[in-house]
């Protein structure tokens, strides 16, 4: 039996729609634009923020509490900026800049979670071995199994044995001793990510669908991310959930990227970054 024109053309019709509402963008003058400072951490993996002598806060940790509340007041860092890039925290070669502020807005529908950062990324970087990327923006989830992962965000899958840390294995990268972490990543290249941090990084294959997209207008970035609320970090409105952003500036690769600290995105609910219903 055949399938009368006009019903083909009404299913072509609902289709047409249906797509449209899925890709369509947030209205982001709707959503706040807040600044999250990221700096150069240089040679300060997990073991040394949370080791006994050589962070005053490793106490504060094993109390509950967090980086981020130690080192972030009224919304700027409070760090000793110069100690980060002297020898004995970069003995390699640090960067010009060591922190700047990153605009990150977010929103959220039925499925998705959406986030878009704005920043500059500065010159000068203290390592240019990405050649084929002049930029690349990274966000980073981890679920409730990553331990200490709502104290440290992303940190936690920084170890003092992996790639590009002084004397450490240079094929070992990024990884969480138990959970897993979401990870979406934009290149200026052109490509995207959607990974996962569990015991070893992957830069594909990941839970939650990500997709990325940006693009450069004079010296500013725009940098924009999808991803669904289900992943290895599940998302849901009324809830906050932590987050890390990190920039690769001028061409670095490696431990050479500005990073932020823990940071909650809200939707619907309170957090450093309030998510708005799109």
């Amino acid at each position: 039996m055949k399938t009368p024109r006009k019903s083909l053309a009404l299913f072509a019709a609902l289709m047409a729609a249906g797509v449209s509402t899925a890709l369509a963008a947030p209205d982001w003058s709707k959503a706040p634009t807040t600044n999250v400072h990221v700096f150069h951490p240089g040679v300060a993996p997990l073991e040394w923020v949370s080791g006994k002598g050589e962070h005053s806060g490793a106490t504060g940790l094993k109390k509950g509490e967090s980086c981020a509340g130690c080192h972030i007041e009224n919304g700027k860092l409070s760090l000793d900026v110069k100690r980060l890039l002297s020898k004995e925290m970069e003995p390699k070669s640090a960067p010009k800049v060591g922190t700047y502020p990153v605009g990150i807005q977010a929103a959220y529908d039925a499925s998705n979670l959406y986030i878009r950062l704005t920043f500059k990324a500065p010159a000068g970087s203290g390592d240019k071995s990405d050649k084929e990327n002049e930029v690349k923006a990274t966000i980073m989830f981890p679920n409730d199994k990553v331990p200490m992962g709502e104290q440290v965000g992303c940190w936690a899958s920084c170890h003092e044995d992996v790639r590009t840390m002084p004397g450490a294995d240079d094929k070992k990268t990024k990884y969480v001793k138990e959970g897993a972490m979401d990870l979406m990543q934009w290149r200026s290249s052109g490509k995207s990510s959607d990974g996962s941090v569990t015991t070893k990084r992957n830069m594909e294959g990941g839970k939650a669908g990500a997709t990325a997209e940006g693009s450069k207008t004079g010296d500013t970035y725009t940098v924009t991310f999808t991803r669904k609320l289900a992943g290895n970090a599940a998302l849901a409105a009324g809830k906050a959930v932590t987050f890390g952003v990190a920039i690769h500036a001028d061409h670095a690769g490696g431990r050479f990227h500005h990073v932020s600290f823990n940071q909650t995105i809200g939707l619907g609910a309170d957090g450093d970054v309030k998510a708005v219903k799109q």
